[in-house]
């Protein structure tokens, strides 16, 4: 299995616009972030976690192929707002989303062109397919296992697929969803800034969760300009836990 970082950015992306701090002013290109989404390549099964504003950007220089799932945790734009670049690989036919039904409502009422009977020609060819009741599900003969999140009053989806788990947007977990997240090689966890935020974990508090899971190794994401320097952080970082950066491939 092979996990790519399509982007590891906060909701403004990093550099943030107007912004003249050390990181959205740094050279280097771990502190260049676009909005938050994965690839992952399981057995012969592509799936893409996430469809940002950015996802024309992230898949442009990536080899053209089926994309088999699209897996959304939530309806926020930052997550969504790619959705119609998806047109393209629409050539390979209709695109599965799996998401809960207050996405595919927010879907309905964003992007009413792509439903119905009488569809113009060009727009996104795409099926999907409700989550219910935090059920297991199957993108081809890869298994799904939906992760109840808060991301603070929201409730969303992490996912874990084999022995790798993606949680983004967290404030807190329930503990008995903790129970679905055992012997995994590889976490991927949001920490959007070392300051308290409203909604979000801190750096510190998304490494306390990490050790309380207890993955081999975990990759932290959906980081603001707020994180600081990529290279300053991961210093200061056990082993066991890392920034991700856009780009990143991991290898299961």
């Amino acid at each position: 299995m092979k996990i790519r970082f399509l982007g590891t950015g906060t909701s403004t992306g990093v550099p943030e616009i107007g912004c003249g701090c050390e990181v959205c002013t740094s050279l280097e290109t771990e502190d260049k972030r676009l909005r938050c989404s994965v690839q992952v390549e399981a057995d012969d099964t592509r799936i893409i976690i996430d469809c940002t504003p950015d996802f024309r950007q992230q898949v442009i220089d990536l080899p053209f192929s089926k994309i088999d799932g699209l897996l959304i945790t939530h309806e926020h734009y930052d997550h969504v707002g790619g959705v119609d670049d998806l047109r393209p690989f629409c050539r390979f036919g209709a695109i599965d989303i799996f998401a809960e039904t207050k996405v595919q409502n927010a879907f309905f009422q964003r992007m009413p062109y792509c439903f119905g009977e009488n569809r113009y020609a060009g727009v996104p060819d795409i099926n999907i397919h409700i989550i219910n009741d935090l059920q297991p599900f199957f993108v081809k003969n890869v298994e799904i296992i939906p992760i109840r999140v808060m991301h603070l009053n929201l409730p969303i989806l992490g996912f874990r697929i084999k022995n790798f788990a993606y949680l983004t947007d967290v404030k807190y977990s329930p503990d008995e969803e903790l129970t679905k997240l055992t012997n995994l090689d590889v976490l991927v966890m949001s920490a959007l800034r070392k300051e308290k935020h409203i909604s979000h974990q801190t750096l510190d508090e998304a490494v306390s969760l990490a050790k309380k899971i207890g993955a081999k190794q975990t990759y932290f994401t959906h980081m603001s300009h707020q994180i600081g320097l990529h290279k300053d952080v991961n210093k200061k970082l056990a082993a066991s836990f890392s920034l991700a950066y856009d780009g990143l491939e991991v290898f299961l």
